[in-house]
């Protein structure tokens, strides 16, 4: 099923550019890994970048400009390594987790350790990620999530199962990409538990006292 949520044309710039937060970036690259649109739309913003790159040869002084794009020529094509290629295209394995997962959480879904960390919700956090806040969630079926808005920036994926909010549904594959300006409340489909990769660059927001309350607690 092709995902019906993507990331926002603004993410793909600033993914692009390499100017994501490090867990932000390992959701955005786990999204590509399943969205060829995306990917198109990423290179489209690789495109743009490199217009700009241009027009800031044009700008500069003729000697900088020359020696700056005989600098480029000679130097070996820049790799990114999160970055998953155009082409994927693998079978689905229900017990494999996406590639750009892997350093951090392992390859397989049934091998994770999770931790409770609050009724229905369970969590593995990454370590040493150095930008932002790294997490696989796994919540049970038909919980409803405190309500809450976000401190800075939000990437959550679906890997399986699926949760519901003001914003729409969301299944395997769909990413949400939320900024400070969004409010809402997820409630996780009945049937299986929704299993989700988040990222964020600030802490969550909540919107009632209790949630607020055991947030130290938690850890959110």
């Amino acid at each position: 099923m092709k995902p019906r949520h993507h990331l926002d044309d603004a993410t793909l710039l600033s993914y692009s550019a390499g100017a994501l937060p490090a867990a932000l970036a390992v959701v955005a690259s786990t999204h590509l890994e399943r969205c060829a649109a995306c990917r198109a739309g990423l290179l489209d913003a690789d495109r743009i970048g490199g217009v700009l790159m241009q027009q800031q040869y044009v700008d500069a002084p003729t000697e900088n400009a020359r020696a700056a794009m005989l600098a480029s020529l000679d130097a070996e094509p820049a790799i990114e390594p999160s970055a998953p290629p155009v082409d994927i295209v693998e079978e689905h394995d229900p017990d494999r987790l996406p590639s750009a997962l892997h350093p951090w959480f392992g390859s397989s879904m049934r091998a994770l350790r999770w931790r409770r960390v609050a009724p229905g919700v369970q969590r593995i956090r990454a370590t040493g990620i150095g930008g932002g806040d790294l997490m696989l969630l796994r919540v049970a079926p038909g919980s409803k999530l405190p309500l809450h808005s976000h401190g800075g920036s939000e990437l959550t994926m679906i890997l399986d199962g699926a949760y519901d909010d003001l914003l729409g549904h969301f299944g395997p594959g769909d990413v949400a990409d939320l900024d400070a300006e969004t409010v809402h409340q997820p409630v996780t489909s009945p049937g299986v538990p929704c299993i989700c990769v988040a990222a964020t660059d600030a802490p969550l927001v909540f919107s009632r006292w209790m949630a607020r309350t055991l947030q130290p607690l938690f850890g959110f």
